[in-house]
This record gives C-alpha cells, sequence and structure tokens, in this order.
C-alpha cells in the first residue's frame, strides 16, 4: 500500500468480474472511462490498456484535467506521443510512463558511477532482459497482434532497456534490428536482437528473449573500469542484484542491491510531481525518444536492414 495513491475507482469492459474486490476495497467499478473523467474526486488516471488506446485516451483525461501514467509503451508512434505529450502540457497535468526499470538502485549507481567520471569514456553497453512470464500468452490475445505489439518481445521487454540506454546515454542515432520467431507460436517474433549506436558515437548491443527462464543483465563498458549487474529476480521483485565493476589494477569490486518495488517507486515519483513534493524524473524528450527508437527497430527488423531514428524536438 502507498500512502501518496489511493484507488478509488476501475474501469474495465468486464466490470462484472470486478464486482468481489470492488466490495473488498471500497472501489467504485464501472465500464465506462467517462465515469472517471466525469468523478471529481479523481485526481489522476493509470492507464493499463491495449497500446493503440494510449494517445487516444491520453489526451482525453489530459483534456478532463486529470494527469496520466500510462503503461508502456506511451504510443504507438513518436508522432503519437507528441501530441498526447502536447496535450498534457497545454492541460497544465503530469504524464508519467510505466518504465520502472531506471528506478533500481543498481541502475541509479551506474548512472551515479558514469556521471562521476569513474568509468571514464564509455565505449560500449550491453543489454538482456528476457524471461517467459508471457510465454503462455494466447496467439490470438492483443498483446500478439500485429496491430498493438508488432514485435512483442520489443513491447513488452525490450523497451525497458532502451529507455535505461536513453536514460544513461543520451539520444540513439540508428539501430538494425532482426526478430525471430524460434518457437513458431508468434509471428512477429519471440526473440529480438538489437544493435545500436548513439548520436555521441557509443555503440550498444540489446538482446530481449520471450521463451527462456530469467535472465537480467547490463554491462557498461569504460575506458577506465566496467561495471555489470546481474538479476537472480524480476526486477521490482524481492531479490538481490549483484553490480560489478572492474579496473586494470584491481580485483573486481562486487556489491548487492536488495530489489525495491520499482512500479510503486515510479508511481510515487509521479504522484510526487502531481503534488508539488517532488520532480518526476523523465524528460519530455526521452519520452518521445523511446518510441522513435521502438519504430527504427520495427522498420529494421521488418526490412532487415539499419534504419535512422526520426528525432523530434530539442534534448535540454
Amino acid at each position: 500500500m502507498s500512502k501518496k495513491i489511493t484507488i478509488i475507482r476501475v474501469i474495465d469492459l468486464r466490470a462484472e468480474i470486478l464486482e468481489e474486490i470492488a466490495v473488498e476495497k471500497h472501489l467504485r467499478v464501472s465500464s465506462n472511462l467517462g465515469d472517471a473523467l466525469e468523478d471529481k474526486n479523481v485526481q489522476a488516471m493509470i492507464l493499463a490498456t491495449p497500446h493503440s488506446l494510449h494517445e487516444k485516451q491520453i489526451i482525453l483525461c489530459a483534456a478532463a484535467g486529470k494527469h496520466v501514467f500510462v503503461e508502456k509503451p506511451l504510443a504507438l508512434s513518436a508522432k503519437g506521443a507528441e501530441r498526447a505529450i502536447r496535450a498534457c502540457e497545454a492541460a497544465g497535468v503530469t504524464l508519467g510512463v510505466g518504465h520502472m526499470r531506471r528506478f533500481e538502485p543498481a541502475i541509479q549507481e551506474i548512472k551515479r558511477l558514469i556521471e562521476a567520471g569513474e568509468l571514464g569514456t564509455i565505449m560500449h553497453v550491453e543489454a538482456n532482459f528476457s524471461h517467459d512470464i508471457l510465454a503462455g500468452v494466447a496467439p490470438d490475445n492483443w498483446r500478439n497482434s500485429n496491430n498493438e505489439s508488432p514485435i512483442p518481445v520489443l513491447s513488452s521487454m525490450g523497451i525497458h532497456l532502451t529507455d535505461i540506454f536513453i536514460h544513461l546515454f543520451g539520444p540513439i542515432k540508428e539501430v538494425f534490428a532482426q526478430s525471430t520467431s524460434r518457437l513458431g507460436t508468434r509471428v512477429s517474433g519471440d526473440v529480438i536482437s538489437v544493435q545500436l549506436i548513439f548520436e555521441n558515437g557509443l555503440t550498444a548491443y540489446l538482446n530481449a528473449i520471450m521463451s527462456t527462464p530469467l535472465f537480467v543483465r547490463l554491462h557498461v563498458f569504460g575506458s577506465k573500469a566496467w561495471t555489470e549487474t546481474r538479476s537472480d529476480t524480476h526486477p521490482g521483485q524481492d531479490g538481490i542484484t549483484e553490480l560489478k565493476v572492474s579496473t586494470s589494477d584491481e580485483p573486481v569490486r562486487a556489491k548487492e542491491f536488495r530489489n525495491i518495488d520499482t512500479v510503486r517507486a515510479n508511481l510515487e515519483a509521479f504522484a510526487d510531481e502531481v503534488t508539488g513534493r517532488g520532480h518526476y524524473p523523465f524528460l519530455r524528450e526521452e519520452k518521445i525518444e523511446n518510441i522513435a527508437v521502438m519504430e527504427a527497430i520495427i522498420d529494421s527488423a521488418m526490412r532487415n536492414a539499419p534504419v535512422l531514428v526520426q528525432h523530434t524536438g530539442n534534448w535540454s
């Protein structure tokens, strides 16, 4: 339970299946989004809906004066993400997005090492985020729809890695992606591998697999030192992430970080921005950039060719 957020209403097309939990949690339940938009007691909306609905629903929430927290991806196109962001800016409401991994203590420590110069010039970065939690999702589920998720493993897992990359290293210039369907249950693929180059010249590689046991790794190579994190549990679940740092003249140092509830941390940072108690740690440019990178990865995988990322706006 959070002291910063109270859920008072739930909207679901199958409202009848929530009757029991509605009574238990003292929630108002209905199947019409307009009910929440018209409710003066609702200050903010959390959207966990099919991807194609995000842009329109964000704009509707903003028009109703509601702050909005939306699951990833923010939208299906960079132009759509920018339209949603502009609607929120015009209405003076906060827009949060469900990228929780940048809140992990080990990721924040890597950011500190980079900014302190302890790794030197960053030469290359590699990341993997794979698990089989979604392996059993039915082929006809919307999460496997070409309209909602042209590459499901990208929109469910890979997009978290690109968010970390953008957060730590800035805008990405070009991608070359390959996606394959090893099990044959997803036409658009259960494996994604992407080579990337950033605007600053840094090279990177990411991989995500939808049908394998949990594997979580981030490795940053610098001219002075490298650092690597590996996790033994899914991000946000109770467990340990080990961070190693290696230099040329010292033994490898290792430190353990206890995982935190990163979904809650993200939502509470959003709440702090809404109430004026804090700053939400996502630049508007980062939100748009991640969707532009997603678009470029999909285009590259479909064409089997390198694709330039189409940037919008200026970074600050």
